[in-house]
């Protein structure tokens, strides 16, 4: 009969790994659960501190960046529809000028731009392979351990410990400084973060120093999440890996103009694939092919209005500007601190 399916024929089924996922993400967690309060406590006024958003309007430059962005698509003569996969050429120029400051050599052939680290920090994980043994910071931005669920990486969760039988946790407390010791066995991908979300620790050149050590003696691959550099003062500590010597073998770098422009709700990052990165069973080269295949087929490139912004927000005039933000809710931070001690 037509349309009948016959007996022992298997049906479409969906990913199971999203069943191993401990609970909801985090975020929207922590949304019901203050929106559940304020309605059983009405005219308590709570203060937000969950999520990393923004709250300063954007800076002056940048937003006559976006205004140029609109304004070209406006135009026959300066309308622009699908960009370069990695990103427009103009920002890729000035984010790899930014590295040059910091000491290190990033051409743009290894800079993808996207719509935000947070995406990235996710995707990432796609051009490496399931059986992929993977460590992560204790406690950790959510991102890196769902994604990880998802791809079928960790096993089932303990639910005695509610961990994944199969994820090398690296321990952030008091008595390490919130920083990681190495892993004590061998793992193929190491999650870091430094500024260090939820934490807050950063990472010296002598710690990120003995990781790369660590990665390269293992072919491991480092993903290195810069995403609130802006906020380091110390011109002693690292705002990219690549300030330290042997990083472009084994590390990938994922950055953010969330928080140091604003853009939380512009969209806008890159990622940092080198060349000469290596891995396990690959050579050079192979991870950045990866990763340009995997942008080219699920993604069409970052929006071209919020790339004009990041090119203003670049610019010597927005970097100023964008300082200025920064110092703003550094001083936030200060007072909180200064309370709570």
């Amino acid at each position: 009969m037509e349309g009948k399916i016959e007996e022992g024929t298997v049906m479409t089924t969906l990913n199971a790994n999203y069943e191993k996922l401990a609970s909801g993400y985090l975020f929207p967690e922590i949304a019901r659960r203050a929106r559940e309060f304020r309605e059983k406590n009405p005219g308590v006024s709570l203060m937000p501190l969950g999520i990393g958003n923004t709250t300063e309007p954007l800076t002056p430059a940048v937003i006559r960046g976006l205004h140029a962005g609109i304004d070209k698509l406006a135009r026959a003569e300066t309308y622009s529809g699908y960009g370069d996969y990695e990103g427009d050429i103009r920002l890729r120029e000035s984010i790899s000028a930014l590295y040059r400051e910091r000491g290190a050599e990033i051409g743009t052939d290894e800079i993808f731009v996207s719509d935000g680290a947070k995406p990235d920090s996710g995707n990432i994980q796609s051009i490496f392979g399931e059986k992929n043994i993977v460590a992560v910071q204790d406690p950790a931005y959510p991102v890196y351990v769902d994604t990880n669920v998802i791809a079928g990486r960790t096993g089932a969760l303990d639910p005695k410990t509610r961990k994944y039988r199969r994820m090398v946790y690296m321990p952030c407390n008091e008595s390490n400084g919130f920083f990681p010791d190495l892993p004590g066995r061998k793992v193929d991908l190491i999650y870091l973060c430094s500024p260090n979300n939820p934490t807050g620790a950063v990472a010296t050149r002598e710690q990120l120093s003995r990781f790369i050590g660590f990665a390269r003696e293992n072919r491991s691959v480092l993903i290195f999440d810069a995403a609130y550099s802006a906020f380091i003062r110390d011109p002693g500590l690292p705002r990219s890996i690549y300030e330290i010597e042997g990083a472009k073998s084994c590390a990938i770098e994922i950055h953010s103009f969330s928080k140091t422009a604003g853009f939380t709700g512009v969209r806008l990052g890159w990622c940092v694939v080198p060349k000469n990165l290596v891995a396990g069973d690959s050579g050079p080269g192979r991870a950045n092919n990866f990763w340009l295949r995997r942008q080219s087929t699920f993604f069409n490139g970052a929006s071209n209005i919020a790339q004009e912004g990041g090119i203003a927000a670049l610019s010597p005039e927005g970097r100023k500007e964008c300082q200025g933000l920064v110092d703003y809710y550094m001083e936030n931070a200060r007072i909180i601190r200064e309370t709570l001690a």
